[in-house]
C-alpha cells in the first residue's frame, strides 16, 4: 500500500491481476540503400536520412524517378557467344554508357510488384542534376572522411529488419570484400537485421562457377548467419516500353544513317530543322518514328531488355514481406513464384545448383532462382551463407529467432530494476512462455506439446547463484525448438508379393 492510513474511511487499491505481454515486432521491413533522382521532403533533404515509406507513390513523391540511361550500339565480340540483333544485315548489341547503371529504382518497383509493403529508403546521393551519369563509389555506403558511414545512421532506426543495396552490386566484386561484409558486421551488431546480397552480373563471358568462386572468396567468413546471397538476376518486366524514346540513345549514335527505312529518314530531317524542341516535338518524333521504323522500335526493346535484367535482392524483399504476413516468419521464403519477371538470366540445372546450395569446404550457400516448365519462376532455395550450420543452415530458423529475441527484449525492459525475487521471476517466466506457447500454436515452433516446444528458466538455483543477485544481475534461459524446412524430402517406392 502506497499510502500510511491515518484517517478512518474506506480506500480502494486496483492491482493489476494479468502478467504483462509480449507483442512480436515486425519482421520483414527493409531498408534500401542506394541513389535517387532526389531526396526531398517539405523543402528538407533526405539524403543520408533513413526515411519511412508505405507505397511506392510515396516514393516517388519524396525520391523521384529512374535515371535516364543513355546507350550506344557496339559491334560484338566473335569470341564470346551472347544474344545480338541485326540492323541493316549486320549483327549488333546495345552497351549501356559508362556512369550509367541505377538500379535502386526498378529494384523498388519489384519489391513491390512481389508484395512489398512498409520500407525504409536511405539515399546516398542524388543524380536529377546529372543526366551524362554518376559514379558509384564505395564510399558513399561506407563512408570516408567527407561522407559517413550508412551503417552508423542505421543504428538510430529500430524498426528495419532487412538490409538490400541493390545500386553496391554496380561496383563488381569489389562490393563483396568493401561492403556486404560490413552488411554482415552491422546486422550481428544490431542483432535484429538480415542481409540480402547479389551476386555480380553474369556477363557472356563468364561462367556461373568464376561468379559463385569470386562471391565466396571475397565474403569472407565472419557473421554469415546473418545473410542470404541469391543468384542468377532476373529478366523482368519492369521498365515499360513508353518509358523508352530516342533520349536513351547516345549522341554519338545517327539514326538517320541506322535506319533503313526511307519515311524513317524524312522524319530524322524534319526534327532535325527544330532549332531548340520541346516536350510536344519530341514525343510527337518519338511516335512518328515508332510507326515508321520497325529497325527503330527493335532498338528500343533491346534497350529495355537490358534495363529490365535486375538484381534478384528487390524482389526477394518483397518475398520475404509476403510470406511473412501471409504465413509467419518461421516459414521459409521458399518455393515461391516471383512476380512480373519472364526468366532468370541464367537456367540453373538439377545438377549445377548442387554445388551452389551445398558448399563442402565453407558452407558459403548460394539459393537459385530457377524456372519450372509449367510452373514460372521459383524461389529454389532457403539457407543463410552459413549453409553448414546446423544451428543457422536455414534462413528462417535465423529470422524466427531473431524475431523472437527483440521481441522479449522489448518486452523485458519493464521489469530492468524490479525487486530480483521470486515474485518478479514468475512473473517473467509466465509473460515469456505466454509468448512462446501462443507462437507454437501458429506453428513456429516444433512439439507435439508446448514442454517440447520451449523451456523458460529463471530465479535462484535455476539460473541464477546468490552471487548473482548481489551483482543485480538476472539471468533467463530460454530453449526453443524451431520449425525447420523440410528441404529434401525422399520417397521410397517397392515392389511386394501379390496379396490376393
Amino acid at each position: 500500500m502506497a499510502s500510511t492510513l491515518m484517517t478512518p474511511g474506506v480506500y480502494i487499491e486496483e492491482k493489476n491481476a494479468f502478467p504483462s505481454s509480449i507483442t512480436a515486432v515486425a519482421t520483414a521491413v527493409p531498408v534500401f540503400i542506394g541513389y535517387t533522382q532526389k531526396a526531398e521532403r517539405n523543402g528538407k533533404s533526405l539524403v543520408h536520412k533513413p526515411t519511412r515509406i508505405t507505397s511506392f507513390a510515396e516514393f516517388l513523391e519524396n525520391f523521384g524517378s529512374s535515371f535516364k540511361p543513355k546507350f550506344t550500339l557496339a559491334e560484338p565480340d566473335p569470341k564470346v557467344k551472347q544474344e545480338t540483333f541485326r540492323i541493316n544485315g549486320k549483327a549488333s548489341i546495345v552497351k549501356i554508357n559508362d556512369k550509367n547503371t541505377a538500379y535502386l529504382y526498378s529494384s523498388i518497383r519489384l519489391f513491390y510488384a512481389n508484395g512489398g509493403s512498409i520500407c525504409y529508403i536511405l539515399s546516398v546521393g542524388t543524380y536529377e542534376d546529372k543526366p551524362d551519369g554518376f559514379d558509384i563509389s564505395a564510399d558513399d555506403f561506407i563512408g570516408s572522411d567527407s561522407k559517413p558511414n550508412v551503417f552508423s545512421l542505421l543504428e538510430k532506426e529500430p524498426e528495419p529488419t532487412l538490409v538490400v543495396m541493390p545500386d553496391a552490386i554496380a561496383l563488381g566484386e569489389d562490393c563483396y570484400t568493401s561492403v556486404y561484409t560490413q552488411v554482415l558486421n552491422h546486422c550481428a551488431g544490431m542483432q535484429s537485421r538480415f542481409g540480402i546480397f547479389d551476386l555480380v552480373k553474369q556477363l557472356p563471358a563468364d561462367t556461373t562457377d568464376t561468379i559463385v568462386t569470386a562471391f565466396r572468396e571475397k565474403i569472407g567468413i565472419n557473421f554469415l548467419n546473418y545473410g542470404a546471397a541469391y543468384y542468377p538476376w532476373l529478366k523482368t518486366g519492369v521498365v515499360q516500353p513508353d518509358e523508352l524514346s530516342f533520349e536513351n540513345l547516345d549522341a554519338s549514335v545517327d539514326l538517320e544513317a541506322l535506319l533503313p527505312e526511307p519515311a524513317a529518314t524524312i522524319i530524322i530531317k524534319k526534327f532535325k530543322e527544330s532549332a531548340n524542341p520541346d516536350s510536344s516535338t519530341k514525343k510527337n518524333y518519338h511516335q512518328s518514328l515508332k510507326a515508321a521504323s520497325p529497325t527503330y522500335v527493335h532498338i528500343l526493346e533491346e534497350i529495355r531488355n537490358t534495363l529490365n535484367e535486375l538484381p534478384p535482392s528487390g524482389a526477394m524483399a518483397g518475398i520475404y514481406t509476403t510470406v511473412d504476413s501471409s504465413r509467419g516468419v518461421w516459414k521459409a521464403p521458399a518455393n515461391v513464384s516471383v512476380s512480373l519477371v519472364n526468366a532468370p538470366s541464367v537456367n540453373i540445372s538439377n545438377e549445377e545448383q548442387q554445388s551452389l546450395n551445398v558448399d563442402i569446404i565453407a558452407g558459403k550457400s548460394i539459393n537459385v532462382i530457377r524456372p519450372f516448365p509449367g510452373v514460372g519462376t521459383l524461389v529454389w532455395g532457403a539457407r543463410t551463407l552459413d549453409g553448414n550450420s546446423l544451428d543457422w543452415r536455414y534462413i528462417n530458423v535465423r529470422r524466427t529467432l531473431i524475431m523472437i529475441e527483440q521481441s522479449v527484449k522489448l518486452a523485458t525492459r519493464t521489469y530492468v530494476f524490479e525487486p530480483n525475487d521470486a515474485a518478479t521471476w514468475i512473473s517473467l517466466k509466465t509473460m515469456i512462455s505466454n509468448f512462446l506457447e501462443n507462437l507454437w500454436k501458429q506453428g513456429a515452433l516444433a512439439g507435439a506439446a508446448p514442454g517440447q516446444a520451449f523451456d523458460v528458466q529463471v530465479g535462484l538455483g535455476a539460473t541464477m547463484t546468490p552471487q548473482d543477485i548481489l551483482d543485480g544481475v538476472m539471468l533467463v534461459t530460454v530453449k526453443v525448438a524451431l520449425s525447420r524446412p523440410a528441404e529434401f524430402i525422399v520417397i521410397t517406392f517397392q515392389q511386394q508379393m501379390q496379396q490376393s
